[in-house]
This record gives C-alpha cells, structure tokens and sequence, in this order.
C-alpha cells in the first residue's frame, strides 16, 4: 500500500458542475489498484493498494474514512469483480464503466493520471455504469456460461472422435447422421470393446436409421491400429466425463431458477401455456427448466418461434428478468448492438451499420433467427421475405433484432406471445400492399376499381 504525492488533475471544463462530490475514481490492475479521491480530500489523494483480500479490505476502509459514497472503475478483466463485491457489501455505489468511454484521451501515460480521470468524469457526472443483472441472476449468468464452456470441451471430443475414426477409415459419420446419437454410440462402445466385424457393428443400428445394414456395415470397414483405438478410448472417455458435468451443472442451474423462483417469482395471472408444437422430444428436465423460467419471469420465452429451452436461458441468464434498466425497447436493442450506428456530419450519413460486439445474448438471439428459414411460421415468412429483399446477412440482424423486441415486450409488460397464422399473414400483407397503392393513387386523383376478368 502506497502514497502518491498529490497532482491535481486537469481543471474541469467550465460550465460542468459536479453533481457527484463524494466520488472517487479506482484504476484495477492484476496486481496494484490506484485510487483517487476527490481533490478537496486530504493529501495524499492517491494510494495504490494490492489486489489481496487484506488490501482490498483496507481500500474500502480508505474509502469510507474518507466519506467517499461513489466510485468508478473500469471492467478490466475479471479483476473488478472481488473489489467491487467488497465496495457494494460496504454500501459504497460502483459505476463500472466501459473503457471506450474513456480511452480516447491524450497525455494520459499512467495509472496515477487514469484514476484521477476517471475520478474527475464521475464527479461531473459523465461517466455511464454499464449494465450488471441482480446478484441472483449473475449466479445463473455465471452458471451458464460455465455449461456452455462444458459443451464447446465437449463438442471438441466429437471432433477428436471424427478424426480418429477417419484415421482407421471407419466411416461412422457416413453410417449415421449424428456419431453421438443412439445408433452412433452403440457402434463405438461396441468398437472399444473389441467387436471390429462391420456386419457384427451394423446389427446395432436403431430401427429409425435410414441407411440399412449392409450400407452401415460397407461403411464401417476400416482399418483397427491399436494407437488410434488407444486415443479414441480417451477420447470417449472425456466425452463422457463432460455429459457428467454438464448435467450436474444442469442440476445446479435448475436448483437456482427454483431459488429465484420461490422468492423473486413473478406471479402471472395466466397459466403455463402448453409448449409450442415441435417434432422434437422433450425431456423431462427441459420440461422442469420451462416451468421454472415461466415462474421466474411470467412468460414463456418458448412460445417464440425459433426460440427453445436452451436459447430461453441463455437470455434470460443475460439479460435477467427486471427490463427497467431499459426505458424502450430501442434502449435495449442499442444496448445489445442490433440497431445500425448512424454516424452523420455536415448533414451527410458516414455509416449506418451495426457496431461491432460480443453480446452473448445477440449471439444467441442471431443463432434463433437463422433458424427461421425453414419455420413454416409468420416469423418465418417475414424472414424469408427480408432475406429476399435485403440478403441472408442483413436478414439475421433484422431477425435477430425483432426477436429482441418481442423478448423486451413481453418481459416488459408480462405479456405472452400470439402469432399469426402463415395464411393470415400473408392476407393481412396483401392488404397491406393493396391500401398502399390506394393511396397512392388517390393522391394523384385516381380510383382504383377491382378487375372483373
């Protein structure tokens, strides 16, 4: 824990008052955090402290000797997180801040300078916090992103799994559509075992399997080296100890909506509405997953075409439950990064695109969207047509921002979702088009009159 000599930070631009005079600004480092008090503090008004528990501790006593009420700082990696949980448990408010923000200022070469800065910017009121879900739902934030973590280890298994397969030429992939399905797994295990007859391995086809014996049993001649079944043993090995994770995290996670549920539940005048119609099977576990999601925010996100069990947590792990951070829904679409930046000088548009960003929830909501080419739905129908007009990128970006507008509406106003009919969509758009050429030509003078042939 060091003292710095006091520097006075740049003067304030005149005309800004200081709105925040109990603000101090926080520069985290992995190993030295500086602090900068108010100007009008006793000196030192800059310490640097270590980022252990006892300095950390001693940081916010410094704060709180000092009458400070207010802080800002900047999400530098991870590291904010235990100072920030130890500012918010003293009552101390946290502005955690985006760096962009605040980066794009010149003579700024040291720590010291950046505390004081950020110091300075809060005081007036300039700095912006950025978006932080409740602590219940951070949990389930952190949950969550730790299964995805799960399920890319173990997407990287089935690839090892494909490359030694086609190293010894068994064609499992060819043989069936999915290697980790029923058919798929059977084989292998079977492999693994010591049964390298393909007719013996293709008898353990499932009755649902397209291809017939003799064709899986064609494919599945190869060629047994013992170094490549060696590594496809370990291989499977970790493919399962990641399905055991996974669902134990799943476990957890559902212990958490059930948590959330019980006390922050959102109490919906209407009844779980039955799950949308799918060719697919449901679990029980996902079933169990969709009543505590409905629980927890009063709507099923489900109901939404393209929108699933997995597609539904990861959104509402996100963005929680609580849309009051965001006034309208062109807030929150700006915040997600699905609106075009436009960018205008001298009365001329320079850009009109959407900024680039790593939103985990425009991720999954522009995952959602590429699956509604094939939904023979009214959100379907307006995909194809936008990808008609506008082409197959800028389609997902219009579809993925329609879905957040529709997800906003209905946690917003605990509302649940209604969709047209295909036919009565297209009904409602021809008259749509069919009101639009009227008046058209009604201004012009004209009356438009049905043919009769």
């Amino acid at each position: 824990m060091n003292s710095h000599p006091k520097r006075s930070p740049s003067p304030k631009p005149k005309g800004l008052p200081c709105v925040r005079p109990d603000a101090a600004g926080i520069d985290i480092g992995s190993r030295e955090i500086y602090v900068a008090l108010p100007p009008d503090r006793e000196a030192p008004t800059v310490r640097s402290f270590g980022s252990v528990t006892d300095e950390l501790n001693a940081l916010c006593a410094w704060l709180q000797e000092h009458r400070v009420t207010t802080v800002a700082m900047e999400s530098t990696s991870v590291y904010w997180v235990p100072l920030c949980r130890i500012l918010e448990n003293a009552g101390i408010e946290v502005f955690l801040v985006n760096a962009r923000a605040v980066k794009h200022v010149p003579g700024r070469k040291s720590d010291v300078q950046d505390c004081q800065w950020l110091q300075q910017l809060h005081s007036v009121g300039l700095m912006r916090a950025s978006f932080r879900p409740a602590q219940e739902i951070d949990a389930i934030r952190t949950l969550q992103r730790h299964r995805d973590s799960l399920v890319k280890s173990r997407m990287r298994q089935i690839h090892l799994m494909h490359k030694h397969l086609r190293l010894m030429n068994v064609q499992v992939d060819t043989a069936v559509s999915d290697i980790t399905g029923d058919t798929g797994m059977r084989i292998l295990r079977a492999i693994l075992d010591g049964e390298h007859d393909p007719h013996h391995l293709a008898a353990l086809r499932d009755n649902r399997c397209k291809k017939s014996e003799a064709e899986i049993a064609q494919a599945l001649q190869g060629t047994y080296t013992s170094e490549h079944l060696f590594a496809l043993q370990q291989t499977m090995s970790l493919y399962d100890t990641y399905i055991q994770h996974i669902q134990a995290c799943d476990a957890e996670l559902l212990t958490h909506y059930e948590t959330f549920a019980r006390t922050h539940g959102t109490a919906s005048p209407q009844a779980l509405p039955p799950r949308r119609p799918s060719h697919k099977k449901i679990s029980a576990h996902d079933e169990q997953v969709r009543t505590q999601l409905f629980a927890m925010s009063g709507v099923d996100l489900t109901q939404i075409d393209s929108i699933g069990i997995t597609a539904a947590q990861a959104i509402i792990a996100g963005i929680g439950v609580d849309m009051t951070p965001w006034a309208t829904t062109k807030h929150f679409s700006a915040w997600l990064g699905a609106t075009p930046r436009v960018d205008i000088s001298g009365g001329k548009v320079l850009r009109t695109a959407t900024k680039k960003t790593t939103n985990s929830v425009l991720v999954t909501l522009r995952i959602c969207a590429q699956t509604l080419e094939r939904s023979q739905s009214t959100l379907g129908s307006w995909f194809r047509r936008m990808k008609a007009k506008l082409g197959a990128p800028c389609a997902i970006t219009a579809a993925a921002h329609k879905l957040a507008r529709i997800i906003y509406t209905m946690l917003k106003s605990k509302t649940q979702f209604t969709s047209l009919t295909p036919q009565e969509y297209e009904q409602e758009r021809r008259q749509q088009q069919l009101n639009y050429v009227q008046r058209i030509a009604k201004r012009y003078g004209y009356m438009l009159q049905p043919s009769t042939t």
